[in-house]
């Protein structure tokens, strides 16, 4: 198959903005560019639109109108208004990269368009990212991949994680042989386990940067620790953290994925901002450390990216925790920053060719399924 470019969206549940990435692949095979050092990385450029505090307060009040979904079309309270807010702001993140990159739209063969997660319980049968994917590809003027999750939920998945295929793909161009863990950390983690044999197992391994997140908001009108600065001052709160653990979905085996609203910054409120922030952050740390108990070969080396990898307490935590190499995506020439978005132009050129985005493995569905909805222009 011929390489096709591609653009990928992410706009995760920390709700900070709108992550932009073009990559070269035909949908296995990756174009990459090798660095001094001998690692490689996903050839293309990257660009954000942040989201300002209005807009913030659109999706956090969405996210909590979601709550009482039953149908996925439905758009009570301020979720229409979101969704028509994301699907803009998506346009002006692409037109203002196509123009920083000189590029034109009959230069994109296809954009994967994530979309903004509101609600995700997959034992109900339910997932919604709102986003119209008709709406963007008709104002960009290419085709859109949008919906990706919809389809493996329905038959029987949990809908995520999506990117471990991105996640095993980019190891090998790498040359990572296993057993490798690909840890991501947005308002959820997640990590991709890829054994000796090359055989993933994936899943949500618990909270992120989420509960810290509106923790630090609530706290003291900060989007985030940064650079674990406040952890870094605090103690934690061993008897809390064992009750944070205990959560059962903190033990449920694999396959799983979880909602970021599970995780609740609350807990925590009797703390000090100090001692809250380290809890809640060693709460992360911990929980990707249990999830080794699922693999019989736990990872050697870990390469972590996601908001997460900027937070050099949460890092100082789980290089102390996993008994493991501990790699920053940067330090190896990934992005921490844009690995989803490349991800999602990724997953977009292989369903437009018809292939699995989704395993057993990975998801829990029964057998490997492609998914999205493809919009043209």
């Amino acid at each position: 198959m011929a390489m096709k470019r591609a653009i990928g969206l992410m706009s995760g549940t920390s709700l900070d903005g709108i992550d932009v990435a073009l990559i070269e692949s035909d949908g296995e095979r990756i174009r990459i560019v090798k660095s001094a050092n001998g690692f490689v990385a996903p050839l293309g450029p990257t660009g954000y639109r942040g989201y300002d505090e209005a807009e913030k307060l659109l999706l956090r009040e969405a996210t909590r109108d979601a709550e009482g979904l039953r149908a996925r079309t439905d758009r009570p309270g301020r979720l229409a208004e979101a969704e028509a807010f994301v699907t803009r702001a998506h346009a002006e993140a692409i037109e203002a990269f196509l123009a920083a990159n000189d590029l034109r739209p009959e230069d994109i063969d296809v954009v994967g368009f994530h979309g903004q997660t509101v609600i995700h319980r997959p034992k109900l049968g339910l997932t919604v990212q709102v986003g119209d994917g008709e709406a963007l590809a008709k104002r960009l003027g290419i085709r859109v991949v949008s919906d990706m999750r919809a389809n493996d939920v329905a038959q029987g998945g949990q809908g995520a994680p999506l990117v471990p295929v991105f996640h095993k793909a980019l190891a090998e161009a790498a040359g990572f042989a296993g057993p490798l863990g690909i840890l991501n950390i947005g308002g959820l983690a997640n990590a991709t386990l890829i054994d000796s044999s090359g055989t993933m197992l994936a899943f949500d391994t618990g909270p992120g940067n989420g509960p810290i997140n509106d923790w630090m908001k609530e706290r003291v009108g900060q989007d985030f620790d940064e650079g674990g600065a406040t952890a870094a001052r605090g103690t934690v709160d061993d008897e809390l953290l064992e009750n944070l653990l205990g959560h059962p979905l903190i033990l449920r085996a694999p396959p799983k994925s979880l909602d970021r609203n599970w995780f609740s910054h609350r807990l925590a409120g009797y703390l000090t901002v100090e001692d809250g922030a380290a809890t809640l952050t060693a709460f992360t740390a911990h929980a990707v450390a249990r999830s080794r108990i699922f693999t019989p070969e736990p990872p050697t080396r870990w390469i972590v990216g996601g908001g997460g990898a900027k937070n050099e307490t949460l890092m100082a935590m789980l290089k102390q925790l996993l008994d493991a190499e501990v790699l920053n995506a940067d330090d190896i020439g990934w992005s921490s920053d844009f690995l989803e978005a490349q991800a999602f132009a990724y997953l977009a050129l292989r369903a437009l060719e018809g292939l699995p985005l989704t395993y057993p493995t990975t998801t829990g569905v029964a057998a490997p399924v492609t998914g999205g909805v493809v919009s043209e222009p």
